[in-house]
C-alpha cells in the first residue's frame, strides 16, 4: 500500500473519530436532532382574546422555546369546555374553572385530572344587567327578570351558590338558555335584563355593542359572598405521569408570560390582535387590563406570587360548591390541585 494512500485511510479514521466526539459534545448542549422539542397541546378556554395574552406572551417571548417545549396553542369554547379535552387526551394542558374540575373529579373518580396552577385567584363570574332593564347593585333586584343563561357557562354554573348564599328566591325568575355569541346582543336589545357571563367578556362586549357605560350593572360574584377560585392551568394525568419536567417548564415559562404581561399588556393586546383579526385593539387591551385588575394580579397574588392557593380558602370554597352539590367523595374532589409542579414562590412573585 503506498504512503499516500496509508496516509489518507488514517486521515479518515481520525476525522469520523472526531465527527462522534464533536456529536457527543453536540448532544450534551443540547445543539441539533438530540434537542428535539416536547410538543405540548395546550386549549384555552376562549376566544383569542385579551386574557389569552397570559399565554401569548409566553409563546411571543420564546420562553416554552427555552423550556424545550413546541406548544400548540389553541382556542376553547367555554371554561368548562377545557375540561372533557383534557381529560380525554386530546390536550396536554387546558386553561378552564377549577370548580368544574371539582365537581368532574367526583363524578369521575377514575380520571386523576388535576389543577397545576391558579391563574384567576378572583374568578370573573358575574351576572351583567341593564339599569334601565331594572338591575341595579342589590340583587334583589334580580328577582322576577328574565336572564340569558348559556347551558354550558361556567358562571351560570355557579348561580346556585350565588342565590343560596344571598337568600334569592328564584321562583319568578326565567333562565333562557341561549348561545355565546347571542349572550351580548339579546341584552343589548332589551329581550333579556341580565345575563350570566365573565365580567371580562360580558361587560366588554356590551360596551362595544354601543351600550351605555351607566346603564351596565357587573355584579361580580365573589363581591357578593362567593368565596369561590376561578381558572387554572390544568394538565392531564398522563402527562403529568409521563412529562413532569416538561409542565415544571412550561409553568416556569407561563410564569413569565403573565409577570411580563402585567408590565406590559399593550404588548399582550397586540399579540392577540395577531392571532384574530376581528378583534380591536384598544377592546382587548381594556379586556386584559381588566382580567388583571379584578382577577389575577388580587392583593393575595401581590403578597404571596401567582400561582398557588389559601388552604383555608379552598376549603370555603369547597364548603360552598357543596352547599348545592352533593359531593360522592368530598374529600378526593377536594384534591384537585396540587402545587408540586410550580416554580419556587420567590420565582412566582409579581
Amino acid at each position: 500500500m503506498s504512503t499516500t494512500k496509508v496516509y489518507s485511510s488514517l486521515s479518515r479514521r481520525r476525522l469520523a473519530g472526531l465527527a462522534g466526539v464533536l456529536g457527543l459534545v453536540v448532544a450534551g448542549l443540547g445543539i441539533g436532532p438530540a434537542a428535539a422539542q416536547t410538543a405540548v397541546r395546550f386549549t384555552l378556554d376562549w376566544r383569542f382574546e385579551g386574557p389569552a395574552a397570559l399565554f401569548l406572551m409566553a409563546q411571543e417571548k420564546g420562553y416554552f422555546k427555552a423550556e424545550g417545549l413546541d406548544v400548540t396553542i389553541d382556542t376553547g369554547n367555554g371554561s368548562r369546555e377545557a375540561i372533557p379535552r383534557v381529560a380525554s387526551g386530546t390536550y396536554d394542558v387546558g386553561f378552564g374553572d377549577v370548580n368544574s374540575l371539582i365537581r368532574f373529579r367526583d363524578e369521575n373518580p377514575t380520571v386523576d385530572l388535576k389543577a397545576v396552577m391558579m391563574v384567576y385567584d378572583r374568578p370573573p363570574f358575574a351576572i351583567v344587567g341593564r339599569k334601565s332593564r331594572g338591575i341595579t347593585s342589590d340583587v334583589k333586584s334580580l328577582e322576577g327578570k328574565k336572564f340569558g343563561a348559556p347551558a354550558a357557562d361556567a358562571a351560570f354554573a355557579q348561580w346556585p351558590i350565588f342565590k343560596t348564599v344571598n337568600k334569592l328566591d328564584d321562583s319568578k325568575m326565567r333562565m333562557e338558555n341561549v348561545g355565546f355569541p347571542v349572550r351580548e346582543p339579546m341584552l343589548a336589545s332589551g329581550e333579556v335584563d341580565a345575563v350570566f357571563g365573565f365580567a371580562n367578556s360580558s361587560y366588554i362586549n356590551l360596551k362595544s355593542r354601543g351600550v351605555p357605560v351607566d346603564d351596565i350593572v357587573t355584579m361580580l360574584m365573589s363581591d357578593y359572598g362567593v368565596e369561590l377560585y376561578g381558572n387554572v392551568v390544568m394538565a392531564s394525568p398522563k402527562f403529568m405521569a409521563e412529562k413532569p419536567e416538561a409542565l415544571r417548564g412550561l409553568l416556569r415559562a407561563i410564569t413569565k408570560g403573565i409577570r411580563d404581561t402585567v408590565a406590559n399588556p399593550e404588548l399582550g393586546a397586540q399579540l392577540v390582535i395577531k392571532r384574530n383579526d376581528v378583534a380591536k385593539q384598544e377592546v382587548e387591551l381594556e379586556r386584559l387590563k381588566m382580567t388583571l385588575e379584578q382577577n389575577v394580579v388580587t392583593p393575595w397574588v401581590k403578597a404571596n406570587g401567582v400561582g398557588g392557593i389559601d388552604k383555608a380558602r379552598w376549603a370555603t370554597a369547597l364548603d360552598q360548591i357543596g352547599l348545592t352539590f352533593t359531593f360522592k367523595d368530598k374529600a378526593k374532589a377536594g384534591e384537585a390541585f396540587v402545587d408540586s409542579f410550580l416554580p419556587a414562590e420567590a420565582d412566582r412573585k409579581l
